[in-house]
């Protein structure tokens, strides 16, 4: 039985160049986003990841080489053609005071309306299937700045989706949260590329969550890719220590089977751990 082909890639970056005014960046990246997947930018500090996220969705223009969204170099779409099949959710969104959750929301189907057109159901349907699946429903009339920060990037989260877009681009979407606020934000994104077929691009700065939760990881260093693959092959200690100048072990999860990050600990600061013996004085004994 013949399996069949791979999708190819509807999003690509090819010999990419970028920066900032006279500060470059981005060193020459090739990238291809895997299709159907959850892929996670990794890097330090400055390494270029989100720089790599915006040149992919058009809001940075590279100095040299393109992006090819469906085979066209992205700056041939227009913007609005762009934004109805692919959503970005940039670091740290600010919403106007007092918009409500429903109407943030409803942002995401701009890139669908016109002037003279606008289908009022479908909107109603999208932006009400959004919110269920992002779990915002129960405060849709609350105001967004009212929110815990969990509760206003799942809110950000659902007006991407309300957006119908098939190719999703987050740069830290879970940064400052907790943890458990981070799993259950990256259990719902996992879902949309394994149940729903949505082809998804992170920055993230947590190594485990990253391991735990990507398909692809994409490690980067100095502008450059460094390493790019499944988890098992590109989360290594090797890649660590090249990527992060870390010292660690990876170890597999017994319950998943995903490489896990346990950095090594200097003699001294495990000496400071260890509980002394208590101070006996042999007079009062004696």
């Amino acid at each position: 039985m013949t399996s069949m082909p791979a999708t190819p890639p509807r999003l690509t970056g090819e010999a990419l160049r970028a920066g900032y005014e006279s500060r470059p960046v981005l060193d020459g990246v090739d990238l291809a986003v895997a299709e159907g997947k959850l892929t996670v930018l990794l890097g330090p500090n400055g390494s270029g990841k989100s720089t790599l996220l915006k040149t992919l969705a058009r809001t940075l223009t590279p100095s040299s080489g393109r992006v090819c969204l469906d085979g066209q170099d992205i700056h041939r779409h227009k913007t609005r053609e762009v934004a109805q099949q692919l959503g970005i959710l940039p670091q740290g969104p600010d919403a106007p005071e007092g918009l409500t959750v429903r109407q943030l929301v409803g942002m995401g189907r701009f890139p669908h309306q016109r002037l003279w057109r606008q289908d009022a159901e479908q909107d109603a349907r999208a932006i009400r299937q959004a919110m269920v699946y992002a779990d915002v429903t129960d405060f849709a009339e609350r105001s967004v700045d009212a929110l815990s920060g969990g509760q206003r990037q799942r809110c950000w989260i659902a007006m991407v989706l309300a957006q119908e877009t098939d190719l999703i681009l987050l740069d830290e979407p879970t940064t400052f949260l907790d943890l458990k606020v981070q799993v259950d934000l990256l259990e719902l994104l996992s879902r949309l590329a394994h149940e729903h077929g949505r082809t998804l691009l992170l920055v993230l700065h947590d190594l485990n969550l990253a391991a735990a939760y990507a398909d692809e990881l994409v490690m980067m260093r100095d502008g450059r890719i460094v390493a790019n693959g499944p988890p098992e092959q590109v989360f290594t200690a090797h890649h660590l220590k090249r990527v992060f100048d870390l010292d660690a072990q990876v170890l597999e999860d017994p319950e998943t089977g995903s490489p896990i990050c346990v950095p090594y600990t200097r003699q001294g600061a495990r000496a400071r751990t260890r509980p002394t013996s208590p101070t006996v004085d042999r007079r009062a004994v004696s």
